[in-house]
C-alpha cells in the first residue's frame, strides 16, 4: 500500500461501496419510511451478492499485490522463512484485507444459510451478525493502522492518523446499528464514513507520492523498500501536519454537502414515488370503504322491504 497506486486503488474500493450504500439507504428510507431497516449489504436483481464478490474480489487483489506481486522475490519470506521487517506492513495490509474478505464471505453462508428461514427472530439474526462481522472488520483495519510497523511520524503519519478518525466514525456506526436497526441515520453516517475513507486514500495516495504536491520543506525518501516523505526541520515538519488537518477539515465540509445533497436528490425522486404510492393506497381504501358503504345501503333497503311485504301479509 505503500505507493500512489497501493492508495488509490483500495480508495476506489471503499468509494464505491461507500456511493452504493449511500444511494440504497436513502432509496430504500425514502420508499419505506416507517418499516426502514439498516443493512450491511444490498442484493441484487441479477446477481444476489454481487457487492459481497466485489469484495472477495478487491480483497484477494489486495492481498495477492502485498504478498506476491509488491515484494522484489514475489514471496513475502526471507530465506530462513520469517519475515523481513520491511515486508511487515506488507502483512498488516493483507491481514486488513483478509478480514474484510471473511466478512463477505461469512454474510454469503448466513443469507444462504438463514435465507429459507425467514422468520422473524432469523431476521434478527442474519441482522445482528453482520453488523457484528463488519464491526470486527473495521475494528481490525483501525488496529492495524493505529499499531503499524512502518514509521508514521511524518506528514504521512498525519494523514494516517486522520484516516483513522474515519474508520472509528465506521467501526462506531456500526455497533450502534446492531441495537438500532431501524435508524436511517446511523446507516446514513456509515455509508458517508465508508465513502470518506475511499477519498481520504485516494487523497494520501496523491497528495504523499506526487512529488509536485509535497509540501514545501518536505521530500521524498527512499527508506526501507518505499518511498516516504520527510521533512527538513521542526518548521516544515509542522506546517506539512497543518496543511493535512486543514485539507482534512475541507473534505470533512464537502463529504458533509455532499452527503445532504444526495440525500435531498434522491428524496425527492423516490419520496415522490412513495407519495405517489401512498395516495394509491388511500384511493385503494377509500374505495373499499365506499363500495362497503353501497353494499351497506342496498342490504339495508332490501331489509326495509322486506320487513314491508311481512308487514302486508294477512294476521
Amino acid at each position: 500500500m505503500g505507493s500512489l497506486v497501493g492508495h488509490v486503488l483500495p480508495g476506489i474500493g471503499f468509494l464505491l461501496i461507500g456511493l452504493w450504500h449511500l444511494f440504497n439507504h436513502i432509496k430504500l428510507h425514502a420508499l419505506h419510511p416507517t418499516s426502514y431497516t439498516t443493512m450491511t449489504w444490498f442484493p441484487t436483481s441479477k446477481i444476489r451478492h454481487l457487492e459481497l464478490f466485489f469484495i472477495m474480489a478487491g480483497c484477494t487483489a489486495s492481498v495477492a499485490m502485498e504478498l506476491f506481486v509488491g515484494p522484489k522475490q514475489h514471496q513475502p519470506f526471507a530465506p530462513d522463512g520469517t519475515i523481513p521487517y520491511n515486508h511487515l506492513h506488507n502483512f498488516e495490509h493483507a491481514s486488513i484485507s483478509m478480514t474484510f474478505f471473511t466478512y463477505a464471505l461469512l454474510s454469503i453462508i448466513i443469507d444462504r444459510a438463514l435465507s429459507s428461514h425467514a422468520g422473524t427472530t432469523q431476521r434478527l439474526a442474519q441482522h445482528g451478525l453482520t453488523h457484528f462481522l463488519g464491526a470486527i472488520a473495521f475494528g481490525q483495519e483501525l488496529l492495524l493502522f493505529h499499531l503499524h510497523s512502518t514509521d508514521h511520524a511524518g506528514p504521512e503519519g498525519q494523514f494516517h492518523l486522520l484516516f483513522q478518525l474515519i474508520i472509528l466514525v465506521a467501526l462506531i456506526a456500526t455497533l450502534v446499528g446492531i441495537g438500532f436497526p431501524n435508524s436511517f441515520m446511523v446507516s446514513f453516517i456509515r455509508s458517508l464514513s465508508i465513502f470518506f475513507q475511499g477519498v481520504w486514500l485516494i487523497v494520501m495516495g496523491v497528495m504523499l507520492w506526487t512529488p509536485a504536491l509535497i509540501a514545501k520543506g518536505c521530500r521524498m525518501n527512499y527508506e526501507e523498500a518505499h518511498y516516504v516523505v520527510r521533512c527538513d526541520g521542526e518548521a516544515s515538519l509542522h506546517r506539512a501536519k497543518s496543511l493535512a488537518n486543514l485539507l482534512f477539515s475541507y473534505f470533512v465540509i464537502g463529504i458533509a454537502v455532499f452527503g445532504v445533497y444526495i440525500y435531498l436528490r434522491l428524496v425527492k425522486i423516490y419520496g415522490e414515488n412513495e407519495e405517489c404510492f401512498s395516495h394509491g393506497l388511500k384511493a385503494d381504501e377509500e374505495q373499499k370503504e365506499s363500495t362497503g358503504d353501497v353494499e351497506s345501503q342496498s342490504k339495508i333497503n332490501e331489509s326495509y322491504k322486506s320487513l314491508g311485504r311481512f308487514e302486508l301479509l294477512p294476521r
